[in-house]
């Protein structure tokens, strides 16, 4: 197997969109006790950080005598979210690769909020394969990761809206017609938002949400799991027996019940027409394994992801370079032309 290592310099692709720590630390001890409750005379030879992570805290195990490690996750933002996680890790089992879960504490434990215990998996992020300018590789993992957003979107609900645990449908993304163009105008209005982005950018953003209003309409009836957050950071991948494919798909936490297409623009945020990289393997692998995709569907996922771009420009922090990698990302959307990076 050939050893993969990432280039640079190349497109930020969100290599600064994480906390550089998290907001607590955890004692050697600590995980030594949550481990041995399920793994007995397991000894932690340490305990590291993994930085991938914006809202919540994660750690790579080592442990004392076995190359095993494992990855506890504790839930620092909101507490119900270790419960939908797991409820959704198990709704997928078996068609969609994920970590195996050790032990879960959905409740907390003694004086930690609620936390997930799972075996490490092997592999990098598509992000980093994509780096490494591997052109048989890239090409492998991704038809991999179509296969794998396609199987996700074969479970469905009764209907639109926000997932919580069970997962069950609770509230709509937004209530009344036409969701979409109306949650950006939402975010254009926002101070923090209005202060990053020009003046022009926000009409032209505006007018552009709204002149492709009858083409999302009958989107937004749409009732499949999307994941919510499947970009290139969180698809792991790994070669086996000389073949890419899915290692596991991590952070279910903003998962929903709506449209695919919402995934497919995250996954190819930053795919160029110029010089592609995932495609067209990436949508021959969705399409192979039961997916659909509407006429024009890169341009309408483009549109729909303008929704996750404009509502990280308003978020009270933020640094520089996120801002100015996320309005470059909007301005070529709205331009319909390839991000330009540095």
């Amino acid at each position: 197997m050939r050893e993969i290592r990432p280039q640079a310099p190349g497109p930020p692709r969100e290599a600064r969109w994480i906390r550089s720590e998290p907001r607590r630390s955890v004692p050697v001890r600590v995980v030594e006790r949550i481990a041995g409750a399920a793994l007995p005379h397991c000894r932690v030879a340490g305990v590291e950080l993994l930085g991938d992570g914006l809202r919540n805290a994660n750690f790579k195990v080592h442990l004392d005598s076995t190359p095993e490690m494992l990855v506890l996750r504790i839930y620092e933002h909101d507490a119900s979210l270790c419960r939908k996680e797991l409820d959704l890790m198990r709704l997928v089992s078996g068609s969609v690769p994920a970590p195996e879960v050790i032990r879960a504490e959905p409740g907390g434990w003694e004086d930690l909020p609620p936390f997930v215990l799972m075996r490490y998996v092997g592999g990098i992020s598509f992000r980093d394969l994509a780096r490494s300018g591997d052109t048989e590789a890239i090409a492998q993992a991704a038809y991999s990761a179509g296969e794998a957003l396609a199987a996700i979107g074969r479970n469905r609900f009764p209907k639109p809206g926000w997932l919580a645990p069970g997962p069950a449908v609770t509230t709509p993304l937004l209530e009344g017609p036409d969701p979409t163009p109306r949650f950006v105008d939402l975010c254009l209005a926002s101070t923090d938002l209005e202060r990053r982005m020009p003046a022009d950018l926000r009409d032209c953003t505006h007018a552009l949400v709204w002149r492709w209003a009858p083409q999302l309409a009958p989107l937004e009836a749409e009732t499949r799991l999307v994941h919510g957050d499947f970009n290139q950071r969180n698809v792991l991948v790994r070669a086996v027996a000389g073949k890419w494919s899915v290692a596991a798909v991590l952070d279910w936490e903003f998962a929903v019940s709506g449209c695919p297409l919402c995934d497919v623009g995250s996954f190819l945020r930053y795919e160029r027409v110029s010089r592609p990289t995932s495609e067209p393997h990436f949508s021959n692998g969705y399409l192979h394994a039961g997916g659909t995709l509407p006429r024009d569907w890169r341009r309408l996922a483009r549109v729909i992801a303008l929704t996750a771009l404009c509502e990280i420009l308003t978020h009270d922090q933020l640094s520089d370079a996120v801002v100015t990698e996320v309005v470059e990302l909007v301005r070529a959307t709205v331009e319909n032309r390839d991000p330009q990076f540095a």
